[in-house]
């Protein structure tokens, strides 16, 4: 049942997207504060939703845009492994880190699917190792996919944790949260696009 919808909404979210609506610029939220407040990064600093200084930001923004074979042979292994559709694991992967296994941000946030400590932990797997990692960023995000039954829901609450999805009801009102699953959407689309279109 949870996976008939999350392919229905997979295929509504490219729609809406193939019919225009334009991804916002792309954020990576890096910590929610307790009053709502995040922290990103954006281009070369890091920024805060209260108007904070910038500082140099720990996490790469560039990166080929294709996986490396070892990356992609991983993200697809656990997308099947926890029944998600790979293109959606890969498009976390990027957004979260370019595909970079040595990302670490500020908060401690570590690998190409930016687990933190306490995660990595509860799920059991070795964030520093790379299969380890693609593996436990699938499996929590299989978790929320469980846990919301929509795929906009999913990402909202891997990047800005499932209670704020509950308190809000939705994606939270963080621009950058919404920014980034707006580009995660978009880049699923494109790749379906091109898979359609391809010989």
């Amino acid at each position: 049942m949870a996976r008939e919808g999350f392919h229905l909404t997979i295929a509504g979210a490219t729609a809406a997207l193939v019919l225009g609506q334009a991804p916002a610029a792309l954020g990576q939220v890096l910590d929610i504060q307790p009053d709502g407040g995040v922290v990103t990064y954006a281009g070369p600093a890091v920024y805060t939703s209260d108007g904070a200084r910038p500082i140099l930001a720990p996490v790469p923004t560039g990166g080929s845009r294709q996986a490396p074979p070892e990356v992609a042979a991983a993200i697809q292994e656990s997308a099947a492994r926890h029944a998600l559709p790979a293109p959606v694991v890969e498009a976390v992967a990027w957004q979260e880190s370019r595909f970079n296994q040595q990302a670490l941000s500020p908060k401690g946030a570590r690998g190409i699917m930016q687990l933190m400590p306490a995660t990595a932990s509860v799920l059991g797997v070795d964030a520093a190792d790379l299969r380890a990692n693609i593996d436990g960023g699938a499996a929590y995000l299989a978790s929320q996919m469980r846990r919301f039954g929509d795929l906009s829901l999913a990402l909202a609450a891997y990047n800005a944790g499932p209670e704020a999805v509950d308190r809000f009801g939705g994606v939270p009102p963080y621009a950058e949260t919404q920014a980034y699953v707006r580009a995660i959407l978009s880049r699923v689309a494109a790749t379906s696009v091109a898979a359609v279109r391809a010989p």
